[in-house]
């Protein structure tokens, strides 16, 4: 997460977004700097209009999660339960799930 961070802050400052210039800012931040992560980050930007992505998730509404009990109600199903955790899992692909 850092590393998108760390792109984003490139971006803003309109600066060439390189895996050096990462590394910089992480190692500035005092963030261990994961390569492999680094290298794919850069990889999938080099291709991608930021500004696009940062405006498409701006727009996409986010809505708020009811709160957790530590208890279930009575009343609750235990197949509803079931249900949300598979929602939970499922994960976006692509560069845009990156912000």
């Amino acid at each position: 997460m850092e590393t998108i961070y760390a792109a984003l802050i490139l971006h803003k400052a309109q600066k060439d977004i390189t895996e050096t210039s990462i590394e910089k800012i992480l190692k500035a931040a005092d963030v261990t700097v994961d390569k492999a992560q680094l290298t794919k980050v850069v990889a999938g930007l080099k291709e991608a209009d930021i500004e696009t992505i940062i405006s498409a998730a701006a727009a996409t509404p986010v809505m708020a999660a009811p709160a957790a009990s530590a208890k279930p109600t009575k009343g609750a199903p235990k197949k509803a339960k079931k249900e949300e955790e598979e929602e939970e899992e499922e994960e976006p692909t692509g560069i845009g799930s990156l912000f």
